[in-house]
């Protein structure tokens, strides 16, 4: 009896998740103007390409972090003061810790004393985190937390009242519109204590086409990530979408330091979608995704206006991107 159901509440979750995507997709397209949400870029194809493209030699973020994570990772433990007293180190959004585990490694070796809580929307995802890194790095005091960002941080905070060290890697404030960054901040804010601290990444602004390139490759990655949403919609959602139709668009603002990324009809089209019909006009924009770039005074105003004192800049070799460390006040 427990099995069935536990796989009625699987398949519960499953069919509510399906019925979201589908009215957030239809939502999207019936705004105007349309937009599509990047957070549903990520199936199985989708997947296989976003790891292509942070292979790709014109995308640079992934290595820019990397490098102070492997190259700088007695400087981040000074930073966040790991050896002061002990501590939970919370990962949101903790993937496959490819980044962090170097860090997690160091406090390990230094005999720190602090417990690893990484919080990721997949559960999967956390039940593979932990059965790796219990081999890789014997010792580490690992509790996974499966839910989303503020609510699991909330039962970090009910598990332990030990100081918190958040780490937010990848540049994915960078996801959100510049607003919306601020008021994830805020919000952040409000889950932590006096003394707590932040780990941000920033991707900075710099020479534009080294920005441009890394969303617009030449061999068209991007793009095929970009229109694989179309092909999950036709999977999935029983649409009928041409992606021969529609091209990728890319463009950068160095002023606002705004890098997004659009879907372009090619031509005057119907699509359907389920039971619904969209129709599209040639050369209509449907906007997909910004990819935020800040200057180091617009990364400390964003900690000073929401509750945070910044401590440091943590640069890679080439100045393109920081890991910024925010005290909480």
């Amino acid at each position: 009896m427990d099995e069935n159901i536990n796989m009625e509440t699987v398949s519960c979750a499953d069919c509510e998740a399906h019925q979201k995507f589908e009215d957030e997709i239809i939502t999207g397209l019936k705004t105007n103007p349309k937009h599509l949400l990047s957070k549903y870029f990520y199936d199985q194809k989708g997947d296989v390409l976003f790891q292509q493209i942070m292979n790709m030699p014109e995308y640079y973020l992934t290595d820019c972090e990397m490098e102070i994570f492997t190259q700088k990772t007695g400087e981040l433990a000074g930073a966040i003061k790991a050896f002061d007293a002990p501590f939970d180190l919370v990962e949101l959004g903790a993937g496959d810790a490819t980044k962090s585990s170097h860090l997690l490694q160091y406090l390990v070796n230094q005999n720190a004393d602090f417990t690893y809580m990484p919080i990721d929307i997949s559960g999967n995802i956390i039940a593979v985190l932990r059965e790796r890194l219990s081999g890789e790095i014997p010792g580490l005091d690992l509790v996974g937390l499966n839910g989303e960002y503020f609510e699991m941080l909330d039962k970090a905070n009910s598990i332990s009242s030990r100081r918190k060290v958040i780490l937010f890697l990848g540049g994915n404030i960078g996801n959100m519109e510049v607003e919306e960054a601020h008021d994830f901040c805020s919000e952040l804010r409000k889950k932590l204590n006096p003394g707590d601290i932040l780990l941000i990444g920033f991707d900075l602004k710099k020479d534009p086409d080294i920005i441009l390139s890394a969303y617009n490759d030449e061999k068209g990655i991007t793009a095929a990530f970009n229109l694989n949403l179309l092909e999950r919609i036709n999977n999935e959602l029983d649409g009928n979408f041409n992606r021969n139709a529609f091209k990728h668009y890319q463009t950068y603002d160095p002023l606002s330091g705004a890098c997004r990324s659009y879907l372009i009809s090619l031509e005057d089209q119907q699509v359907r979608i389920g039971n619904e019909l969209i129709n599209f006009k040639e050369n209509e924009a449907v906007y997909m995704e910004i990819s935020q770039k800040y200057a180091l005074d617009e990364a400390d105003g964003m900690a000073l206006k929401n509750g945070f004192k910044p401590i440091n800049h943590i640069p890679d070799s080439k100045g393109w991107f920081i890991d910024a460390i925010w005290k909480v006040v």
